[in-house]
């Protein structure tokens, strides 16, 4: 009976389907694993094409003759010393940089590391920034003309053109501050202050020497030698500066001088103001070259005025000056824009 009364209640029951079983595996992917050490069998000279522009600029190079430059290694055989970097290699990548259009010692530092045309330059020679502006900067003139001349071969093959150039300028800040300019006036009071702390120090050693040790002496002689020159390389500065304003006023009283005279109606309108009288010019007593010069963000600070020369087409840097004028337009008409076009 209990068998028979289990049976009805579980025909009683409805039927529940099975649940069809759904696959959870995640898909099997190949994902990056970028600090997996692999061993690659790669050189350098491989992953430059045959046909690459920086061949041509490392073979026109090797055939340069740089003795002004290793001249000036104080590293030889036989004696102690840190080997720097080849010259040769310092300025092929300078004059590769200059063809791509590159004047920035960050930026092709940034390169040397990044992109494999200036790795093949380097040739596993280490470079940074330091290393590339000291050698700008230490071997200015001979560099400047080994680039002129290294550039005009290079368009005379074809590996750079020259068919439109444009000029722009980057004005760049001073290291001299604001309240470092003096009027003429003011500088020659400085230049006798100067002059008259530089006898006193030099009477100090001859009469007592013993008065101070030696070197605070001769620490006190420095700063007061530096500051009379300085002094007196701004008051050149403002003396040139007061002769072009006489030069300019003289200029504006001849054309006024020929112009017609015209009769006045009877309603004459009422003469323009006269322009005001130039103020006295003034220079800085820390960098006596800068001016100061209307900056990118609306402000006016003690800068120079950088322009460069640049191929349209390639963007390679055909001329670089430093002006402390702050017209551009001005400047077009100077040195820079002639030089190019010689």
């Amino acid at each position: 009976m209990a068998q028979e009364h289990g049976a009805a209640l579980i025909e009683g029951l409805p039927i529940q389907s099975v649940p069809q079983r759904v696959s959870v595996a995640l898909p099997r992917l190949r994902t990056a694993n970028r600090r997996q050490v692999a061993l690659r069998a790669v050189d350098l000279e491989t992953l430059v094409a045959d046909e690459h522009r920086v061949r041509l600029v490392w073979s026109f190079v090797e055939g340069l003759d740089l003795a002004a430059l290793y001249s000036t290694i104080k590293a030889v055989e036989g004696r102690p010393g840190h080997p720097p970097a080849d010259p040769r290699i310092l300025l092929a990548l300078w004059l590769y940089a200059t063809v791509q259009g590159i004047g920035s010692a960050r930026e092709l530092a940034r390169l040397c590391e990044e992109h494999i045309a200036f790795q093949w330059l380097c040739g596993g020679v280490g470079m940074n920034v330091k290393t590339l502006a000291d050698f700008r900067v230490a071997h200015g003139a001979v560099l400047e003309q080994l680039l002129v001349d290294s550039f005009a071969a290079l368009l005379k093959i074809g590996a750079a053109k020259l068919d439109r150039v444009a000029q722009d300028g980057v004005r760049v800040r001073a290291a001299a501050g604001a309240a470092s300019f003096r009027r003429h006036s003011t500088l020659e009071v400085c230049q006798q202050a100067a002059d008259e702390r530089v006898r006193r120090l030099r009477a100090e050693l001859d009469q007592d020497p013993g008065a101070a040790s030696r070197r605070q002496a001769a620490a006190r002689q420095r700063v007061a030698d530096d500051r009379a020159r300085r002094v007196k390389q701004a008051l050149a500065v403002t003396e040139t500066l007061r002769a072009q304003q006489q030069e300019r006023a003289r200029q504006r009283a001849e054309r006024e001088a020929r112009k017609p005279a015209v009769a006045q109606p009877a309603e004459a309108k009422p003469e323009k103001p006269k322009p005001e009288a130039e103020k006295e010019p003034r220079a800085s007593t820390t960098d006596a070259e800068a001016r100061v010069m209307k900056m990118a963000d609306g402000g006016f600070r003690p800068a120079y005025n950088v322009q460069f020369a640049s191929d349209t087409t390639s963007g390679a840097i055909a001329g670089v000056a430093v002006d402390n004028s702050g017209s551009d337009p001005r400047l077009r008409r100077g040195r820079l824009w002639a030089r190019w076009r010689r």
